[in-house]
């Protein structure tokens, strides 16, 4: 294993395995991450998978008092996060290892982050974003391409890595469309730091969500993922189900129309995205024909249900072959 990079995320962090668990939404929780650090690699939580503060302030302090190896928080940073800044607070004052940042401008999380000693990894699409953030100080960026789960860039990994390799100066972790040692091997060899994975640990052992969501991981493949705007109002990728198919992928004319609205796209982007949420967890903690569920292309390399630790062994055995 090698990377070109000038900074490996095992060397950023201490771990000896250069994988972050990615923060899904619904799915990742503290047990899960548990395993994961014990298991080698780390990962991230999205700050609202929890309901109120008390509950994500509990759940770091878990975390830390079961184990001392680094994990992270993510935190939306637009303005469809009402809870953002107090989330910021709370990770902030138990000092989680890293934040990474999605949608929105980083600026003030930086800022706050690195005054108590917090590495701040910004999730961009392109490379005007990149070197917006690398001039706010950012300590990585996550190169988020076309191949991601969830809020996917536009580019290939093949187009957008060489890019910010070559532009940018900070170290650039990958997102999207890797399920195996062979192709976190490839993305180290381009100058990765690390690799950001998530739709292969939906259907593990751990996870919280319905037997049917892990199931349909293992079911569908890189071709039934398909884009929809209608869960928070930027295209999002999901598994296509029949229910998908009926109630198609994008928004309807009252909605795009409200949205892009001066006045009026503010809320209508949050309630979009409340409402969506609420569709999201419905799906993925109970049996429902309404089933929305939210993964990326990687699910191709998701074959049976396991034990996290028994996904990241594979990995690395992989990669070593």
């Amino acid at each position: 294993m090698n990377s070109k990079s000038k900074d490996n995320l095992c060397s950023m962090l201490g771990i000896d395995f250069p994988v972050i668990m990615a923060p899904m939404f619904l799915v990742s929780n503290e047990k899960m991450i548990l395993v994961a650090l014990n298991s080698g690699i780390t990962g991230a939580i999205p700050a609202l998978n929890y309901r109120t503060l008390d509950e994500l302030r509990s759940a770091i302090k878990w975390i830390k008092s079961q184990s001392s190896k680094p994990f992270g928080i993510n935190l939306i940073v637009n303005k469809s996060n009402f809870k953002y800044k107090e989330q910021l607070r709370i990770c902030c004052e138990e000092k989680v290892d890293f934040i990474i940042t999605s949608l929105g401008s980083p600026e003030e999380t930086i800022k706050k982050a690195h005054e108590v000693g917090i590495k701040v990894f910004c999730d961009v699409t392109e490379l005007n974003f990149a070197l917006k953030v690398e001039k706010l100080g950012a300590d990585a960026v996550i190169a988020v391409n076309k191949e991601a789960g969830g809020h996917a860039g536009k580019i290939s990994y093949k187009e957008l890595l060489p890019l910010l390799i070559e532009n940018c100066s900070i170290p650039i972790i990958s997102a999207g469309g890797v399920g195996d040692g062979k192709g976190i091997q490839q993305i180290l060899d381009l100058g990765a730091a690390g690799v950001s994975m998530g739709s292969i640990f939906i259907a593990t052992k751990e996870s919280p969500v319905s037997e049917e969501y892990k199931q349909a991981c293992v079911q569908y493949g890189a071709s039934d993922i398909v884009l929809t705007t209608k869960i928070s109002g930027t295209p999002c990728t999901v598994i296509n189900t029949p229910y998908v198919q009926e109630v198609g992928t994008t928004q309807n004319w009252i909605e795009r129309f409200l949205s892009k609205n001066k006045w009026m796209k503010k809320w209508i982007k949050a309630l979009t995205f409340i409402k969506g949420m609420r569709n999201l967890e419905k799906a993925a903690f109970s049996a429902t024909y309404k089933n929305v569920w939210c993964a990326g292309p990687s699910i191709e390399y998701v074959n049976e249900i396991l034990p996290i630790s028994e996904v990241v062994k594979k990995l690395r055995n992989d990669l070593q072959a």
